[in-house]
């Protein structure tokens, strides 16, 4: 059976303060936390927000480690299009998107799926889009050593959607490099991969 996020046992003590605090930001907007459909509400919030922000507990090194093979592959490795959410460190609103990684392996590579665990790691904190650009590339440059690591995340923001300019069509994209990508026809390359069959 497979586990989902509901099912996980978060530490009690955890849960029971978030439920606090949750209660009385429902008295300080207004609401009433004991009527029928808020009752559960607290509960639900703390262990939704543990949930959002599991990656605290998880290291990223260790994931991609877990899964590092030598091998003499000297081109270009790319995952793109892998679907994040976050969490804006500044309202505390969900920011959703895509990943598109690459790396040219020296020597090591990594199990496909690790490097799309550890765009879920960094983006189940709270975050700023261009910090997580930044951690998921020196995590891959720092843990496997490539000849070099790109990074592009693209992605919506609701702070700008549902509040302050309320631009809800707007895309932000970041993107950070290392190595060998500090060629421009190195980047160019990897662009045009991730921009094709879209």
């Amino acid at each position: 059976m497979m586990m989902t996020t509901d099912m996980i046992n978060w530490p009690e003590e955890k849960v029971q303060k978030l439920m606090g605090h949750y209660k009385e930001i429902l008295s300080l907007l207004g609401e009433d936390p004991e009527r029928e459909g808020l009752l559960k509400t607290p509960e639900r919030v703390a262990k939704a927000m543990l949930t959002l922000t599991r990656g605290y507990d998880m290291d990223p090194k260790a994931v991609l480690n877990s899964a590092k093979f030598q091998e003499e592959y000297s081109q270009m490795v790319i995952v793109k299009d892998i679907d994040f959410f976050s969490l804006c460190e500044h309202h505390m609103l969900p920011f959703y998107g895509k990943a598109h990684v690459a790396y040219i392996p020296n020597g090591y590579i990594t199990g496909l799926s690790k490097i799309a665990r550890v765009v879920d790691i960094f983006s189940h904190r709270l975050q700023v889009q261009e910090r997580m650009t930044l951690q998921i590339k020196e995590c891959i440059q720092e843990t496997l050593n490539p000849l070099g690591v790109m990074v592009v995340v693209e992605a919506k923001h609701m702070c700008m959607q549902m509040r302050g300019v309320e631009k809800q069509n707007s895309i932000t994209t970041t993107s950070d490099f290392t190595g060998a990508f500090n060629q421009a026809k190195t980047r160019e390359e990897f662009m045009n991969l991730i921009r094709n069959n879209r």
